[in-house]
């Protein structure tokens, strides 16, 4: 029987009682948080598969629109004096570029890349393993990586 707390402070129920009491109130409380964390989770899916849709059509318009602006370019080019085959060639060469200079940019952000150094070595000296990250990496990391709050200054000092 459950336990009205407006009837005062139970009397007649032994400890183990409200224990099972108290044990069953969270049950349920977890039970009802995780159904709303799926509710939730349903929800947020849904819209996050609406919005890709759109941003897939939006994309392929925009590639769409890439297309037709470049054949404008091109007979602009034509307009202006240029042979055809030379007009076409100009914005080809201009899409070859532009794409050979992406890739250099998204090389360079790749090289970038720590491969979770930091993380493993905190892993193997979690681990009680050797450390030979560290010796390794030593000198690549900048002076006092890792170490947390270890040069805050105080803000009364300077006064």
């Amino acid at each position: 029987m459950p336990h009205n707390p407006a009837a005062g402070p139970p009397q007649d129920e032994s400890l183990g009682e409200l224990v099972a009491q108290a044990s069953d109130q969270i049950s349920t409380l977890i039970r009802a948080e995780i159904e709303l964390a799926k509710a939730e989770l349903r929800f947020d899916a849904k819209r996050v598969g609406t919005a890709t849709g759109l941003f897939a059509a939006a994309a392929f318009i925009g590639h769409l629109v890439l297309i037709l602006a470049s054949f404008t370019i091109a007979y602009w080019l034509v307009a202006a004096g240029l042979s055809q085959a030379l007009a076409f060639t100009i914005v080809t060469v201009f899409y070859i570029v532009t794409a050979a200079l992406l890739v250099l940019f998204g090389w360079r952000r790749l090289k970038g890349l720590t491969k979770m150094q930091r993380t493993a070595r905190t892993l193997k000296h979690l681990k009680g393993g050797p450390d030979e990250l560290d010796s390794v990496n030593a000198a690549k990391l900048p002076e006092g990586a890792g170490e947390i709050g270890a040069r805050r200054e105080s803000v009364t000092d300077g006064r």
